[in-house]
């Protein structure tokens, strides 16, 4: 079976944070799934299209990396595409509580399936979807937060 991980989140908009996951993680797989989950009760900035073209594009050359975008169990997803990893960035320990808790559901519903975790780096530890988009709102500059395909597109969307 092929050691595949599958990466979980609405990514509304993609930071430099989870860039640096996928950085770190990348040696230890041999694919990793960016997997923008799809929630219809959460409004969101970008579109699922948006979200998945544009971490197409800060992804494009990379080997093993696939972008995808589910609706559902991110562990019926993982069964779907054969995963038996799910891969998760933890920030700080208010992250940790949060996602110890879904890891916890996760085993109950899907034993076969493991949360690999992985600590932001310092430079990162601050950043977070909600704040970015906060702050791009207010036309203050993001660039060292996201990357450039995504700034600009933050960018073009506030300025309309």
């Amino acid at each position: 079976m092929k050691n595949i991980a599958v990466y979980p989140g609405s990514f509304d908009p993609f930071t430099n944070g989870h860039l640096d996951i996928i950085r770190r993680a990348h040696p230890l797989f041999e694919e990793i799934i960016i997997a923008v989950a799809i929630n219809s009760k959460k409004s969101s900035l970008f579109s699922p299209e948006e979200r998945v073209e544009m971490i197409g594009k800060v992804f494009k050359g990379w080997d093993k990396i696939k972008i995808d975008s589910f609706e559902g169990l991110t562990v019926d997803y993982c069964k779907e595409k054969n995963s038996r990893v799910i891969l998760r960035g933890l920030r700080a320990v208010t992250d940790f509580d949060y996602e110890y808790a879904i890891s916890l559901m996760n085993k109950k519903l899907a034993p076969e399936i493991e949360t690999y975790f992985l600590m932001a780096d310092n430079e990162y530890s601050f950043v977070s979807s909600t704040i970015v988009k906060e702050v791009a709102r207010h036309g203050r500059a993001v660039s060292n937060q996201v990357p450039d395909i995504v700034g600009d597109a933050l960018t073009k969307k506030f300025s309309v």
